[in-house]
């Protein structure tokens, strides 16, 4: 199953890769040099398929626990100003993506959306410091009774070039299910109330609707 962010990217991508096979095959001569080049295409076009991946995700919906938004590393836990919403401190909890894993952005927690903006930027590598203030971006908050309020904050990398955010203010939010996309590359911040007790330690690896980040007493 694939995202419907990669439908046209795929179908270009197929177009190109079957032309590539008939150019080639027509007029490469040598053999060793012919194969090598369909090789090369063909685990271009698998890579493609499976970075558009969207895996179907078991989530256990608990008010009490907010779960991973994307699937990657755990690359930042720590107490952090939060100046673009809250203007306070929060627990910040960071996951870098890298382009094999599944970039499909998932609800934290279930709630009320309150806010959701987009912000232009650069293209920072995704762990740079300053990427999550520099770098196009998203932020969303949902709020809830255990949590409060939690945000999130979509971030594109050096490769990625755009941004899907589906959550409009206003809207509900259900833990686990689709709020975005971000193409090729990035990273997530979550926020969390200093209160919150985290659930996951530096350098672990994370899976998008079904990994406890935190979780209220």
């Amino acid at each position: 199953m694939f995202h419907k962010e990669g439908h046209k990217i795929i179908f270009i991508t197929l177009v190109l890769v079957v032309g590539s096979f008939f150019l080639i095959d027509e007029f490469v001569t040598n053999e060793w040099l012919r194969k090598g080049l369909l090789i090369a295409i063909l685990v271009f076009f698998i890579l493609i398929l499976q970075f558009f991946r969207n895996p179907k995700r078991h989530t256990k919906a608990n008010e009490k626990q907010a779960l991973s938004p994307v699937d990657g590393k755990v690359v930042v836990i720590e107490e952090v100003m939060e100046n673009e919403v809250f203007k306070d401190k929060r627990i910040q909890v960071s996951v870098f993506m890298s382009p094999i894993n599944v970039h499909v952005t998932r609800y934290p927690i279930s709630g009320n959306v309150s806010f959701s903006k987009y912000h232009p930027g650069k293209y920072l590598v995704a762990w740079h410091p300053k990427a999550s203030e520099e770098n196009e971006r998203t932020t969303v908050v949902v709020e809830n009774e255990s949590f409060g309020k939690v945000l999130y904050r979509q971030i594109a990398g050096a490769l990625a070039k755009r941004i899907v955010n589906y959550a409009t203010v206003n809207s509900k939010a259900t833990q686990g299910e689709d709020s975005g996309f971000i193409k090729f590359g990035s990273r997530v911040d979550l926020f969390l109330p200093l209160d919150a007790e985290i659930k996951v330690e530096l350098n672990q690896k994370v899976r998008g609707g079904e990994s406890i980040i935190a979780e209220m007493k």
